[in-house]
């Protein structure tokens, strides 16, 4: 005979909470009833290592699913330990078992310590999002009888006497009526609850069937032994897994045991994702706990320089809430994240050093996110990733290291050597590039808007400060030079003052320059911030606005240019105001920055141009 009684008051409000509150996804009921049926085979099993008397045919562990379209149901069945009739009421006639107000207080608050995943029941109610009653039948280990509870998750709740021919629980799940609003018909489609299995429960150890077929691969992959995985499965993994037609660039796996214990399995891409720049794309490793599947992309896994790396990671022992879909301790997180960041970033440097070819595909395509790693949160990273980072440089056509700069450098050389540009051409053809090569130098190409902020943060290599070669106060000549320059800016004196008059407006200062070898004129900045700075500052929509670097006008003493200015300003002629305007105009082009006034510098080289042949 059925025996009628009702949630205590604070375990029917804690249901109602859990039903319509914790669950954001109401298609893991399948999961959550999956895993208790893993959980009592479990149980079951360990009890026959326990007990030899006790011990079951391994082929009898199995859970069945299966769907009655007529009557709207699902059922879940188990040949596990099973429950007697006091253990139905007490597991899923209260929720939480003891101090279910308490948990309840807790739980709202959003206090982390809660942890009662373990606890059988949990789970089992998420099955009422979707269902308007839910029935188990059980017949514990060992017992003749069986017992059967109902409800509907409102008004309490039946345990009576059943019949079930072996040990085990059986879960039957009678369907709400669809609405408008939410549509319950699709989990009586078969393929569409197989796919459930796949996602969530995939990698649950005893076979689930389906009809007769098991439909549940059981062992993961990434839990079996290195050996008994080929590179072709785990090539067809990824590829499934993470719906990209082209191998991986690389495959990382990882077994760790200690105080947290976990299985990873991670990849590098062969190429750069869709959508890899923008908002749409989301980073993060997938994430597994005992083989079932809790979240798609969990951020906290990886670090961010690390982004383009894809994989999931399993442990035993996170802690997690009550709905299995957020973790409560951020330490055991952070200690796997740290394993992980420790492991990639060794891999990435066995690559460059023993397959350099391939770390330079790789560095093409995600170069930019190790250089925003050692930049972002104020250069945190920068000692972890340094020795990963490559740029272009004069040596050559392809990348270079910091160390490898650093190996070829001079003897008496204090500094590492760069000049910033909008392309590794453009780089070539600045004024100073030419000098510094001409010296011997090696220069780095900063080609990437990143690339001097990169710089800024590293600030030294190796004990090798780095240097603009556009800055103002590049030393790299000899003292002869040094002082022919110094006679020519004496002798010159009110020339350049004049110019500066001139120019107030535009630049800080106007000087003879000891490094330009052939072009008449370049512009150079103070250390701090350089013109590829101001622009790419100025350029962001939430920057600071009216960036501006110090600009310093350079003129080559020993270019004919020099002649034409004496001349003018000797002779007060009218033209030695355009030709200064012009001349910063040129440099300005030279580094590529905007004129003030193209239309003006277009008139006046054509007013420049009718002079010249009056004259």
């Amino acid at each position: 005979m059925a025996r009628k009684k009702q949630f205590k008051a604070e375990s029917k409000q804690l249901l109602d909470l859990m039903i319509h509150s914790i669950y954001t996804n109401r298609e893991i009921f399948l999961r959550e009833l999956i895993s208790n049926a893993s959980d009592a085979l479990d149980k079951l099993y360990f009890k026959g290592l326990q007990d030899a008397k006790a011990q079951k045919d391994k082929d009898s562990f199995v859970i069945d699913l299966s769907v009655d379209k007529d009557l709207r149901q699902i059922i879940i069945s188990d040949t596990g330990i099973g429950m007697d009739e006091k253990e139905l009421e007490l597991n899923l006639g209260t929720i939480a078992k003891s101090d279910s107000k308490q948990f309840k207080e807790a739980l709202e608050e959003g206090d982390s310590s809660v942890d009662i995943i373990g606890q059988f029941g949990v789970g089992f109610y998420a099955a009422f999002m979707v269902s308007s009653k839910v029935e188990v039948i059980s017949r514990k280990d060992g017992a003749s009888e069986a017992f059967k509870f109902t409800s509907n998750g409102i008004d309490g709740f039946t345990v009576e006497e059943s019949e079930r021919d072996t040990q085990g629980t059986t879960i039957i799940c009678t369907l709400k009526e669809s609405s408008e609003e939410e549509d319950f018909e699709i989990f009586l489609d078969s393929d569409h609850l197989k796919s459930l299995v796949k996602t969530y429960s995939d990698y649950v150890r005893f076979p689930i069937k389906f009809e007769g077929e098991t439909i549940n691969s059981q062992i993961p992959l990434w839990k079996r032994s290195k050996n008994d995985v080929s590179e072709e499965e785990l090539v067809r993994f990824y590829q499934e897994k993470f719906h990209d037609h082209q191998d991986p660039m690389k495959t990382i796996q990882m077994s760790v045991e200690g105080t947290t214990s976990f299985d990873a399995l991670l990849y590098i891409p062969n190429h750069m994702p869709q959508n890899f720049f923008t908002m749409n794309y989301e980073p993060g490793l997938q994430l597994y706990s005992r083989g079932v599947f809790i979240m798609e992309h969990n951020k906290d896994l990886i670090p961010e320089h690390f982004r383009f790396v894809r994989g999931l990671v399993d442990s035993p022992d996170l802690p997690l809430n009550i709905s299995r879909e957020i973790l409560q301790d951020d330490r055991q997180i952070k200690m796997i994240s740290n394993r992980i960041e420790r492991k990639i970033k060794d891999e990435l440097e066995k690559m460059k050093k023993n397959d350099r070819v391939e770390y330079d595909i790789f560095w093409t395509n995600f170069g930019l996110s190790i250089k925003y790693g050692v930049y972002a949160d104020f250069g945190m990273h920068k000692d972890k990733l340094k020795n990963l980072l490559l740029f272009e440089s004069s040596h050559g056509e392809g990348y270079v290291s910091l160390e490898e700069y650093v190996e070829r450098m001079k003897e008496d050389q204090k500094e590492i050597y760069y000049i910033a540009g909008e392309s590794r051409a453009k780089c070539m053809m600045q004024p100073q590039t030419e000098f510094v090569l001409g010296q011997g130098f090696e220069v780095l190409y900063l080609s990437d808007e990143i690339d001097e902020f990169v710089i800024q943060v590293l600030h030294e290599f190796d004990s090798k400060t780095f240097k603009s070669i556009n800055s103002s106060d590049l030393d790299l000549v000899d003292e002869e030079t040094k002082t022919k320059v110094k006679e020519k800016t004496e002798s010159s004196k009110d020339l350049l003052e004049a110019l500066k008059e001139l120019l107030i407006d535009k630049v800080d200062d106007v000087v003879f320059s000891s490094t330009l070898l052939n072009h008449p004129v370049s512009l150079v900045s103070e250390d701090g911030l350089s013109f590829e700075m101001e622009k790419i500052l100025n350029a962001m929509p939430e920057g600071p606005e009216g960036i501006k670097a110090k600009r310093i006008l350079e003129l080559n003493p020993n270019h004919s240019i020099v002649e034409s200015l004496d001349f003018a300003f000797t002779n007060k002629d009218e033209r030695l105001e355009a030709y200064a305007k012009t001349l910063y105009d040129q440099a300005c082009l030279i580094e590529g920055l905007p004129l003030d006034n193209p239309v003006e510098f277009s008139q006046r080289i054509a007013e420049l141009m009718v002079m010249s042949s009056k004259h």
